[in-house]
């Protein structure tokens, strides 16, 4: 699941590749902690991780319109290694799609980074039973970045410093999955591989008016997750949602929907609870299924987009992770009708599953 997600992302942000560019790699050792986000790891946090990262950045100077609207953004790869110097938790190695953004006279960078990571030394029941972090070897990574940046100080050589948070987490894909969050400190150098070349910014008239009526849009999404009872299984499980939005300008719409949720997995979970905490009031045949209402908004990103939503369970038979759910994801639009959607599902910052989606917009 999680190569195909990021698949997706390379592809989409592949497509954005133009001629009209230059290549800027750079290169950052990095050394941090283990932000303590829940009690359940506090045996893990023992030691300062750190490790490398290692970007190809493909710089845009407005061949498209949507590039000035932000600032001209950078689009690319990323790799990091991250030694966690615990020998529970082990090494993991991870590969991205970035984008950059810059703020005051492009001195400042953020950067986005979303794809996969793979762990040396995930849970095992009778190896490594105290990673209750990583479940598998295969997990979703994301990570985050806001540097000073300066290029090009000499021959193409810039330098970069600043903070970084890494995220790994399989979203619930396989149990254990307590996840960690790595905050830390990095530095650099950047290298233009065009030696510091100037590229003048284009700037394009655009004149579309991006407001629209309100369309209707109908998303069956699907997956698998598990519980966080080690053991008792993935399961698969299937959403149904509809939904009205209204884009109000060129960055922003505003959605309404519902969601009905068959999240196979809490079948088994009703069952065991049922038997080993007779004190929760848990009935073996309550009802698995769920039906909630939410708020949301996307951010459009030439055929990317980026969807937040906020919902609440209006049908809730069996409590799992509270009544509030928040769904954060990546869309891709093929046409004007047709849609894909790769997003998070989660209680806050618990994750309940990855999901893949497919949709119709009219």
């Amino acid at each position: 699941m999680k190569i195909k997600f990021l698949f997706l992302t390379l592809f989409s942000i592949g497509c954005y590749a133009q001629q009209n560019s230059k290549i800027v790699v750079d290169a950052n050792q990095f050394y941090g902690s283990i932000l303590l986000h829940n009690n359940d790891i506090s045996h893990l946090i023992k030691a300062h991780p750190a490790g490398l990262i290692l970007s190809y950045n493909r710089k845009t100077y407005g061949a498209e319109a949507w590039e000035q609207h932000f600032n001209y953004p950078d689009v690319g790869f990323s790799f990091v290694y991250q030694d966690m110097n615990n020998s529970t938790l082990g090494k993991n190695y991870s590969v991205y799609a970035h984008y950059n953004f810059y703020f005051l006279k492009r001195n400042i960078q953020f950067r986005m980074g979303q794809g996969i990571a793979y762990t040396t030394n995930p849970y095992n029941k009778e190896t490594n039973f105290r990673n209750n972090a990583y479940g598998s070897h295969f997990m979703s990574s994301t990570y985050l970045m806001l540097n000073y940046q300066k290029e090009n100080i000499y021959k193409g050589l810039g330098f970069k410093a600043g903070i970084s948070v890494i995220h790994y987490s399989n979203a619930n894909f396989k149990a254990p999955n307590t996840s960690t969050n790595t905050f830390a400190f990095n530095a650099g150098l950047t290298y233009d591989l065009d030696g510091g070349e100037k590229i003048e910014y284009t700037t394009i008239a655009d004149t579309t008016d991006f407001k629209e009526p309100v369309h209707y849009n109908f998303v069956f999404r699907g997956g698998l997750n598990e519980s966080d009872v080690i053991n008792m299984g993935q399961s698969p499980f299937y959403i149904l949602s509809a939904y009205a939005d209204k884009r109000i300008g060129r960055k922003s719409g505003l959605q309404i929907g519902a969601d009905v949720f068959f999240s196979n997995f809490l079948k088994e979970l009703i069952v065991y609870k049922s038997i080993a905490f007779p004190e929760l009031n848990v009935q073996p045949n309550d009802d698995y299924k769920r039906v909630g209402v939410f708020l949301g908004h996307e951010l459009y990103i030439n055929e990317m987009s980026v969807i937040t939503q906020l919902g609440y369970y209006v049908y809730y038979p069996f409590d799992f992770e509270g009544r509030v759910y928040n769904r954060i994801g990546l869309k891709r639009y093929f046409g004007n009708k047709v849609f894909g959607a790769i997003t998070l599902k989660s209680h806050g910052a618990k994750a309940e599953a990855v999901e893949f989606g497919v949709g119709i917009r009219w």
